[in-house]
């Protein structure tokens, strides 16, 4: 189920794909999981991954993670996201006017 997105989440989605520099492993899981919830997709349905799947399976682990200890809503994600991209931006670096491109990729 979709969760309805603030103006500012939406804007950090498309500000995550404008990052100078890509973000190391742990901050792509952090905007990961916090993108999972945000969007209202529910964990309890989500497949786990293969075995050697090594890439989807960090991904899974850091989604569990975040709904099993902090449980955020998904309006509470949103605003952990928007924070996060800001931290990133800062971190990494941002171009406003650079092609958007996925980070994750």
């Amino acid at each position: 189920m979709s969760a309805p997105q603030s103006e500012a989440y939406k804007k950090a989605v498309v500000d995550s794909k404008k990052l100078t520099t890509k973000p190391g492993n742990d901050d792509l899981l952090a905007i990961y999981a916090l993108y999972k919830v945000a969007t209202g997709e529910d964990f309890a349905t989500a497949k786990a991954p293969g075995t050697f799947d090594f890439k989807s399976k960090a991904k899974y682990n850091a989604w569990k993670s975040l709904v099993e200890n902090d449980a955020p809503s998904a309006e509470e994600a949103q605003t952990e996201y928007v924070a996060k991209i800001e931290e990133l931006k800062a971190k990494y670096g941002y171009d406003e006017n650079k092609e958007p491109e996925a980070v994750g990729a």
